[in-house]
């Protein structure tokens, strides 16, 4: 069998999809074809009074059923396990093949019986070349248009000098010129130079777009190591940042725990707090490390989570922060019915704690937050609302972009790298969730226009 995978091809599972698209595409015309010609027939016969011979009349009503059923038949082969998405055997590419023959077929018989060169149906001829440029290999397309060509000459020049029978339509033309042999060397010429010219530029476009595309997939995949590459370095170089910070609270509990010696009170608070810091600092080390290996594998384990013990251990680590910003700080569980979600427990607590600890950070002194947890049977929803200096309208299109951070925050007093959102996002979509923000929030009052982020799981 020859082969009809197209020169450069890179990626096989796209290369089968645009071919199963393109084949049902054609299949979808070909209903319309059929539809199309029944309609000439019937408008041309009985409204135009074209004269057919019954044998011409007949036969083109036989052909355009034989279109029908063919369609039908490769429409069923098409879609069945036979066809098989491999560069060898019965593919998407050689149905593509099959149909553009038995439709080149058909469309020779229907021009012969309507007349050869004088038919207005050549002109489809052209059609079907520049879609099976879009489908077909260049050479195959070639010789096809080549054949094509040669066969409609000697069918012209046969029906001049008498060999062959020919099928005119009276009404059509007022005087025949398939017996003008000027006329039907020039017309033969002139089809068969825009059969080739037609070929030429639909094949030379379609290349270079396919060649196009398979460098652009190319490309994307370095892409793609080159960002594994990355998530793994990131990987090992924040595992190695651990053993210091580890080192670090060893010696601090040695003092807090006065194997050193005694410590004063004040001392030793601030080593409690310092103490403190060095967990979080671990516990951000552990969610960079969590989120490099989803970014890494692209997947996540999912377990039976329960969100409220979720939403629970993060408010007890914020808590005090809220308190020293003297702000409210409430959850609510309004659920109909509590029921543990599927998910990945420590990238759910990734999200929300990044979403409570960003309305905790910009939410002013005697602020408002409340954490509501709403759904029943088929979704879970939480919502995260505050007073807070809320989210400026010019920004809201990029909010969840890598790196941004909204205009209204002083960036002096408040740090941050602007990828919390952008991890959210990606988290709750990796749990085929969606997170949506309006601002101003529900609480919105005097103290700030606030933010309200809602997330349905």
């Amino acid at each position: 069998m020859i082969n009809l995978i197209p020169k450069h091809t890179y990626d096989y599972k796209e290369l089968w999809l645009l071919i199963r698209k393109r084949n049902s595409w054609l299949v979808n015309l070909r209903y319309f074809a059929f539809l199309f010609l029944l309609f000439f027939l019937v408008i041309s016969k009985f409204i135009f009074r074209l004269g057919y011979t019954n044998e011409q009349f007949y036969t083109l009503i036989i052909l355009s059923f034989c279109v029908l059923t063919y369609n039908l038949l490769l429409n069923l082969i098409s879609n069945s396990r036979f066809v098989k998405d491999s560069p060898s055997g019965i593919n998407p590419i050689v149905i593509s093949l099959i149909q553009i023959q038995l439709d080149l077929l058909m469309l020779g018989l229907i021009v012969y019986y309507t007349g050869g060169i004088e038919s207005p149906f050549y002109i489809f001829f052209i059609f079907h070349m520049i879609i099976g440029s879009m489908i077909l290999p260049g050479y195959v397309i070639y010789t096809i248009a080549g054949i094509i060509v040669v066969s409609f000459y000697f069918l012209s020049l046969c029906e001049y000098y008498g060999i062959i029978a020919h099928y005119g339509v009276s009404g059509l033309l007022n005087t025949p010129i398939y017996n003008n042999l000027d006329y039907v060397v020039i017309f033969s010429t002139a089809f068969g130079v825009m059969m080739v010219v037609s070929v030429f530029l639909a094949n030379s476009i379609t290349s270079a777009l396919y060649r196009r595309e398979q460098d652009l997939k190319t490309t994307l995949d370095k892409l793609n190591n080159a960002e594994k590459i990355k998530q793994k370095y990131i990987m090992g170089v924040v595992h190695e940042i651990k053993s210091p910070i580890a080192a670090v609270q060893s010696f601090l509990d040695l003092i807090i725990e006065k194997y050193a010696g005694p410590v004063s009170e004040n001392v030793e608070d601030k080593l409690i707090k310092a103490r403190h810091r060095s967990d979080e600092a671990i516990q951000i080390i552990n969610d960079v490390l969590y989120i490099s290996r989803l970014k890494l594998l692209g997947e996540i384990d999912k377990t039976d989570v329960d969100i409220t013990e979720v939403l629970n251990n993060i408010l007890s680590k914020r808590i005090i922060q809220a308190k020293a910003k003297n702000i409210s700080l409430t959850f609510k569980d309004n659920r109909e019915e509590k029921k543990n979600i599927q998910g990945d427990k420590n990238l759910l607590e990734i999200a929300f704690s990044n979403l409570i600890g960003n309305s905790v950070k910009y939410t002013g002194e005697g602020g408002r937050i409340e954490i509501v947890l709403s759904g029943g049977k088929e979704k879970t929803e939480v919502e995260v609302c505050d007073n807070g200096i809320g989210i400026p309208e010019e920004d809201k299109g990029r909010i969840f972009s890598e790196f941004f951070r909204a205009s209204n925050v002083k960036h002096k007093i408040h740090e941050g790298t602007g990828t919390g959102l952008s991890v959210v996002k990606q988290i709750i979509e990796q749990h085929r969730g969606i997170i949506t923000f309006e601002s101003p929030s529900r609480l919105a009052d005097d103290k700030g226009r606030g933010t309200s982020f809602n997330v349905e799981l």
